[in-house]
Parts: structure tokens; sequence; C-alpha cells
């Protein structure tokens, strides 16, 4: 438990930090309407909130976090505030996004939306504190379908855009995928999920476009993923297929499969194994020099 100790005493921290510095900030995509909005509920307007890192040690990267819930609803507790703390503790700002769901909302809306946050954190990353290509997105679950989205479907920004957020890169610099669907076309997808997406009947082509390990290169950023081998809900399949493709693109990446432990765990701080992945993540962003300046 020496862990969960570490961890509640550096989430202490952080939070009496944020009330020195301010409140964490929700900031709307798109000032006066998102594209393609039917209304103008919370649930139309998607919004990245703001967590900042505090200190001499913050490192200037920053994780846009997309929480899953098969396209129907967001885990903005457990794989949302709880990990941008997590994040703050080791020096890395976090934004959680609140991305538009299905059946409101079908793709491309939801691709648009993350599209819209890496972009937004990029254009005002002085503004931020963060560096612009030290920015990556995490997601969980059906937010890690749309985080491995964002890593192969990407652009490099319109430089005539009238909006300045529109001129610079969607994509991230890094990923990283807790228990993430992947695919959309394998026996392992989470059909859920896909029918969230993308309805009842949606047409082969786009299944495949959006089965990510299908669209890895060797452009798609390194990867960080974990899983574990009892979850039912996403098969570990799904993370074995993305590193597999990765391993092919010659795209750096790291994989960790446990044993034991259900679907949706989050950071998993009351596992005594489980623990361990917000640990091994953390080594990870040290090796690629991300809590460093």
């Amino acid at each position: 438990m020496r862990v969960l100790r570490v961890f509640v005493l550096l989430a202490a921290g952080a939070a009496a930090a944020i009330g020195q510095t301010g409140e964490p900030q929700m900031i709307l995509l798109w000032d006066g309407g998102a594209p393609g909005a039917v209304g103008a509920e919370d649930r139309d307007r998607p919004a990245i909130t703001h967590y900042p890192a505090y200190g001499k040690q913050t490192a200037g990267a920053a994780v846009v976090v997309a929480p899953g819930g098969g396209y129907v609803g967001l885990a903005s507790n457990h794989e949302g505030r709880q990990v941008a703390n997590y994040l703050n503790a080791l020096g890395v700002t976090a934004f959680v996004l609140r991305y538009r769901l299905g059946p409101r909302y079908r793709h491309p809306i939801e691709l648009g939306d993350a599209q819209r946050a890496i972009r937004t954190v990029r254009a005002r990353a002085k503004e931020f504190g963060v560096s612009p290509d030290r920015i990556g997105m995490m997601g969980f679950s059906a937010g890690g379908h749309l985080t491995s989205t964002a890593g192969t479907h990407f652009d490099a920004g319109d430089p005539a855009a009238a909006d300045p957020i529109d001129r610079v890169s969607s994509r991230p610099d890094f990923l990283i995928l807790g228990y993430p669907v992947i695919t959309f076309t394998a026996a392992y997808t989470h059909k859920g999920s896909a029918k969230s997406l993308l309805g009842d009947d949606p047409d082969p082509k786009l299944l495949e476009d959006l089965s990510n390990e299908l669209r890895v290169t060797a452009d798609t950023p390194p990867t960080f993923l974990f899983h574990t081998n009892a979850d039912t809900g996403v098969p570990p399949e799904n993370s074995v297929a993305f590193y597999l493709a990765l391993r092919k693109a010659g795209v750096p990446a790291e994989m960790h499969i446990f044993e034991k432990g259900p679907h949706g765990v989050g950071l998993a701080l009351q596992d005594p194994a489980l623990a361990e992945w917000p640990k091994l993540l953390a080594n990870w962003l040290r090796v690629r020099g991300l809590l460093t300046r």
C-alpha cells in the first residue's frame, strides 16, 4: 500500500497548489457553439478542464485525458480528475476532455472534439506553460479508442485558416492507452462502443477505417499501453493488436498486461498488483524525457 500512501500525499499537495493558483478551469473548445451541435446544453458543448502542474519541477509536458464510457457516458472521476491529479503530481499539466457522445452524436464529431482539444492546447501552449511539442493524449476504454483514433487520424493543420487554433497540428506527441477499445472489425471488438459511435448499420469501410490497429504508420506517436488478462469487457487482444502494429511500423511502444483485474480500473491504487501501472507509466515518461524540461 506504499504506492497508495505516496499518491495520497502527492495528490494532497497538488490540490493545495490548485487552491493557491486557482481552481481547475473549464475551457470551451469553441466559442459561440461547436460545429455540428444540435443543442446548447453541456453535452453539446465540448470542453477541456485545465489542471495545471505547479512549482519549479513542472516538466512542460501536457496530456489531454479522454475518459471512457462506451461513447455514451464519461467516467470523468476515476478516468479523468483522479488521473489529472496523478499527472500533476509528476509535474505534467492535464486537460480532461468532455467530448460529445452517442447516440446524440456520431463519428466524426467525437474525433473532431479530440482534435480540437489537442490543437487548443498546442496553440495556447505558452499560456498554459507547456511545450507545443510535448502534448500527448491519454484515454481509457472507449476514450482509448478516441485517443488511438486521434493518434492515427491527424493532420498538420490549415495554415490559411481564419481561426489560429485550426492552423496547428492535431497530432499527439505521445499516446497513453488504458484497456483501450482499438478494433471495430475483429471478433474481440467492443460492439457497444461501435454501435454508439457509428449506429446500428455502419458502412464496413468506416468500421475498417476506425479499426486503429490497421491505421498505424511510422508517424503514429510513441505509445504506452496497459490492460488486464481478465478483462472481459474489452479483451486485451485490443492492446496486443495495436502494440504489434506499432512494432511492425517501428514506433516506440511499451505494453503491460496484468493477469488479474476487471475492466475500468482507473489508477487501481487499492490493488497491490495493478497499482504498479501508474509507476510504470511514470518510468516510461521519465525515460522519454517528458518529466524534465
